[in-house]
Parts: structure tokens; C-alpha cells; sequence
């Protein structure tokens, strides 16, 4: 069995990491509320979260195995792909 991926730990541990980089903050937006559920704000928690069963699935397939890893590899790896995601984007390297 997967282990459940807490959203809001995740959102934390990104958000810390990537408030230092002010170039990610547009694509970080942007690639949030493409992973929201539609009609997020009807359901609770009533928050901007990620459906668990995506994060789930987003885990495994990163991580292998059961997807269990460590918020702040985690972190790292959104800012890794968010500047891959932004140099795309941009046509760059």
C-alpha cells in the first residue's frame, strides 16, 4: 500500500524552497492550480490542494516503490523541476 502523501506538508516544504527563487514564483503558480481538482473550493478542506490519490499516483511514479521519500527531497525536486519546466518554456537550455 502507498503511504498517503500529506498535500499540505508538501506545500509547506515547497513553498519554503522555492520563495527563495523568485524566477519560479510564476511557473510555480501556473503549475499549482493545474494540479488543482475542479471545484476544489466545494469539497473540504476548502484549500488549494492537490487530490491525494494524484499526489499518490505523482510519487510513485517519481519515486518508485511505494513513493515514499523525505519533504525536503521532495522540495528539491519541485524546484529542479520547475526550472526545467521554465527553461522549456523559454526555449532555453
Amino acid at each position: 500500500m502507498v503511504p498517503a502523501v500529506s498535500a499540505s506538508r508538501l506545500f509547506v516544504a515547497t513553498t519554503v524552497a522555492v520563495l527563495g527563487r523568485p524566477k519560479l514564483w510564476g511557473i510555480g503558480l501556473i503549475t499549482w492550480f493545474r494540479m488543482l481538482p475542479s471545484g476544489w473550493w466545494r469539497n473540504p478542506p476548502f484549500m488549494p490542494l492537490p487530490d491525494s490519490k494524484f499526489l499518490e499516483f505523482r510519487m510513485v511514479t517519481m519515486y518508485g516503490g511505494d513513493g515514499a521519500s523525505t519533504p525536503d527531497l521532495y522540495a528539491a525536486d519541485v524546484v529542479a523541476w520547475l526550472e526545467w519546466c521554465k527553461n522549456w518554456k523559454s526555449g532555453g537550455e
